[in-house]
């Protein structure tokens, strides 16, 4: 058996760090972590179409009965529903947000909790979201700098969600594409991320990208070279691309908006051939009928067991 913490081995990380990962990393090296933050994100939409996804008491049994190695959730969630499960489930502590109502523009997800009440808490890693590239990043960076540092005080491992957001964002490519998610994946090896959460990044959409002088000439060079792939090999290309645009740091790929049980797995795929950490997918399994999820919850982890390639 490979050892389990491998994928933090070669690089620095605390005891307290390592003490607090391992409760929710599986014995082949990996994890599976079920985040239940878009309510506050995306506002009360996603009782569509399953109902049941608005009971915080179905998501924690969702993630106890599906075996996953961390549910994701805001400070009320935890309060007064993940504190049924008894710690059957480790929690993982989203600390920052924002609602959709406002402009996204200018985008900042700003405290919604704090590193301390995870401590108190029993939580194994807290969840931060930067917005990459988001013109009130002279907001951003110094919030998540102070909460990098009360991290590094107790212990605790920092998950950084890594989400290009903003104008300039959606000028330069879109928040879904291979230039973005990068850099934004790098800056949160630079801000100290001990795991990092990233989109799997597809072609871009953006008018004139080619010609945009405000994108790097290199960027627009190797989505060039991208797109002249077929699909598959661009999507695996693309996922070993964000990988190695953390330098070893773990990758957590999220499943972002509800894609068909095919597309699903082949993301699952092309994310454990570039040697992923593991998945953290929400939307994925709590907008499908319960069956459906726990179906696919078994499948994927049985996936990342068998075929991790680290």
């Amino acid at each position: 058996m490979k050892d389990p913490m491998r994928f933090f081995r070669d690089r620095y990380y605390s005891p307290g760090e390592m003490a607090r990962l391992r409760q929710i990393v599986r014995k082949s090296g990996t994890t599976m972590i079920l985040p239940y933050d878009q309510f506050i994100e995306h506002d009360n939409r996603h009782v569509d179409p399953n109902p049941m996804a608005a009971d915080p008491d179905y998501i924690c049994n969702l993630a106890l009965e599906g075996g996953y190695n961390a549910v994701a959730i805001h400070y009320g969630l935890a309060k007064r529903y993940w504190t049924k499960l008894a710690g059957a489930v480790p929690l993982l502590l989203k600390i920052n947000g924002k609602t959709s109502i406002p402009a996204q523009d200018n985008p900042l997800s700003v405290p919604t909790a704090f590193v301390e009440d995870a401590v108190r808490m029993g939580a194994v890693a807290v969840g931060y979201t930067l917005y990459y590239g988001s013109p009130r990043q002279d907001e951003d960076l110094p919030q998540l700098a102070k909460v990098r540092a009360e991290c590094d005080r107790f212990g605790m491992p920092l998950i950084v969600w890594a989400y290009p957001r903003g104008e300039y964002v959606e000028k330069k490519g879109g928040k879904e594409c291979s230039y973005l998610i990068e850099s934004a994946v790098r800056m949160a090896v630079e801000m100290g991320a001990t795991v990092i959460k990233a989109n799997l990044p597809v072609a871009t959409k953006v008018s004139g990208y080619f010609e945009n002088k405000d994108v790097p000439e290199y960027y627009r060079k190797v989505e060039k070279e991208l797109q002249a792939m077929d699909a598959k090999a661009q999507k695996w290309e693309r996922a070993k691309r964000v990988v190695a645009a953390a330098q070893g740091v773990p990758v957590l790929f999220s499943g972002g908006d509800k894609v068909s049980d095919e597309e699903l797995e082949e993301n699952v795929n092309a994310c454990l051939d570039a040697g992923c950490f593991g998945f953290i997918f929400g939307r994925n399994m709590w907008k499908r009928e319960e069956k459906k999820a726990l179906e696919l919850s078994e499948k994927f982890q049985a996936m990342l067991d068998k075929n991790v390639k680290k």
